[in-house]
């Protein structure tokens, strides 16, 4: 069971509305969360693929989260749309992103997906599409409401490209108080290129991990600059 919540918080004399925000139970099936008719469709295809509907319906968001490797993609797109979880017994929620780190630990009792306000954007390479990708992008970038209209925050999840089966590039925060064109894109891309850490192996070379690293992450910022 899942439910939706929308959140609103006063700075100063103003009102801001809050991005609309999905709690998922961590003890749900991610066959639930596949179904949801909150989940929208580029979330649900990261669900698919390689993901059959039996591992949907044996693995728990918890175990998906903990594992990585269970729906890493899935994973990939949290990291990138800024995805929090509550822990038990800590009252405000932490970044997916600082539990994935292992920064902050505990059990995890709900994990919160903002569904609006963010634009998404998403790029893989792989033998076939069925198989798990080789290397994969995930881009997720809000914009100031007010002109001009530059990048608020900006994150990009990558698959393949480091020790670790997923992480954050740094680089995305280049884009933060910029505007969202091809130039800024091509100088974030670029400097992925120079910031990951890939492990070559019978899939791609670290060459060649780190070239997809580039082009996967224009392909996906370029997918949220021409989202409206």
């Amino acid at each position: 069971m899942t439910e939706m919540t929308e959140t609103n918080e006063v700075h100063g004399t103003e009102l801001t509305d809050v991005p609309r925000r999905w709690d998922i139970p961590a003890d749900a099936f991610l066959q639930s969360v596949f179904e949801a008719p909150e989940c929208s469709p580029w979330l649900r295809k990261t669900l698919s693929g390689p993901i059959s509907w039996q591992v949907r319906n044996e693995a728990t968001v918890r175990r998906a989260l903990t594992s990585h490797r269970t729906a890493l993609p899935w994973v990939a797109a949290l990291l990138a749309l800024g995805a929090t979880v509550t822990l038990e017994g800590v009252e405000m929620p932490a970044p997916l992103a600082d539990l994935i780190q292992r920064s902050v630990t505990g059990r995890i009792v709900t994990l919160h997906v903002p569904t609006a306000g963010v634009r998404y954007g998403a790029a893989q390479v792989g033998r076939t599409p069925a198989d798990d990708p080789i290397v994969a992008a995930y881009a997720g970038v809000t914009l100031n409401d007010k002109p001009p209209k530059t990048v608020q925050s900006a994150r990009v999840a990558l698959i393949g490209v480091w020790p670790r089966p997923v992480g954050l590039a740094q680089a995305a925060t280049k884009l933060i108080g910029r505007p969202l064109d091809e130039e800024c894109i091509q100088t974030v891309a670029q400097a992925v290129a120079q910031e990951v850490t890939p492990v070559g192996d019978f899939r791609g070379s670290e060459a060649y991990r780190r070239e997809m690293a580039a082009v996967l992450t224009r392909r996906a910022l370029e997918q949220c600059l021409y989202q409206e």
